[in-house]
């Protein structure tokens, strides 16, 4: 449990990995030669300077910051892929029939590179098949790049004014209606994308298509005293509650009902160790 086969926390420079190094600058030579290269750094101190707790980033800021994230690769944040070998499994391992615990499988490792009150900047890294299950960002602006890799990503928007139905299931909480707001895999090299508290898929589930990372800024970051909690939820098609009230438009495919639920207990992650150029904070 204390390496990781996906990536290299690490020097990138090192004999088992300059030769991948390379082939990943040559796959994101037609990419990124268009845009200056930006440094960890230079994203930082733009949150840094321009990011404040008590207003919303403005329109141009998002733009500045996503043509900034635009040119990162995972070499710029000390990430280098190290092993094409994957075990596509995620959870805890069970004893087989003769009693010896099988190897556990890779948890997703989350890095924090900042944490302050006006925002967040950290890392995932996802084996294949791995999950972060759908979960919101109230009153958050999430920037995601993918340094690399392939990402599912689902994401809904609540449904203006709140559309809430009652279960008649024992134990149930209350549902509320969602629409589809995006629906893709995300592939390196590839542009930042955005969610807004109110649109671009605040509530949204990450599924790994190939081991990948990802890079997000979270502002404001939460903060369950500001009302900032993330809550996870689980996704209902629109037939299981809908009825002739609800104002789906006749597009039924693109709505869903969604149920709180508790964080749930295959949520499988870890803490990593950031090894890339120093921040100065």
């Amino acid at each position: 449990m204390n390496s990781i086969r996906y990536f290299r926390l690490s020097n990138p420079f090192t004999s088992q990995t300059t030769t991948m190094f390379f082939q990943r600058l040559f796959a994101m030579a037609n990419y990124t030669s268009s845009s200056p290269k930006t440094s960890i750094q230079t994203v930082y101190d733009t949150c840094k300077n321009n990011l404040k707790l008590s207003t919303s980033p403005h329109t141009q800021l998002i733009r500045d910051l996503s043509s900034k994230l635009d040119t990162l690769g995972p070499v710029d944040v000390g990430l280098t892929e190290e092993n094409q070998e994957d075990d596509r499994g995620h959870g805890f391992s069970i004893p087989n029939t003769l009693g010896r615990v099988d190897r556990w499988a890779q948890p997703i490792t989350y890095i924090e590179l900042n944490e302050s009150e006006s925002f967040t900047m950290c890392m995932f890294c996802f084996p294949t098949s791995s999950v972060i299950p759908l979960h919101d960002h109230p009153g958050m602006t999430v920037l995601s790049k993918v340094l690399y890799g392939s990402l599912h990503v689902k994401g809904y928007d609540w449904v203006e004014p709140a559309c809430i139905k009652i279960s008649n299931g024992p134990s149930r909480a209350p549902v509320r209606l969602a629409k589809l707001s995006v629906d893709k895999v995300l592939s390196a090299p590839c542009s930042t994308s955005v969610l807004y508290p109110n649109s671009g898929g605040n509530l949204h589930c990450f599924t790994a298509v190939t081991s990948c990372a990802v890079l997000d800024i979270l502002t404001p970051p939460y903060e369950e005293s500001a009302g900032r909690k993330c809550t996870y939820y689980r996704d209902y098609p629109y037939s299981s509650f809908g009825s002739r009230d609800d104002p789906v438009d006749g597009k039924e495919d693109e709505y869903a009902w969604l149920e709180e639920i508790e964080t749930p207990d295959d949520l499988y992650m870890r803490q990593g160790r950031y090894a890339g150029p120093p921040i100065q904070i």
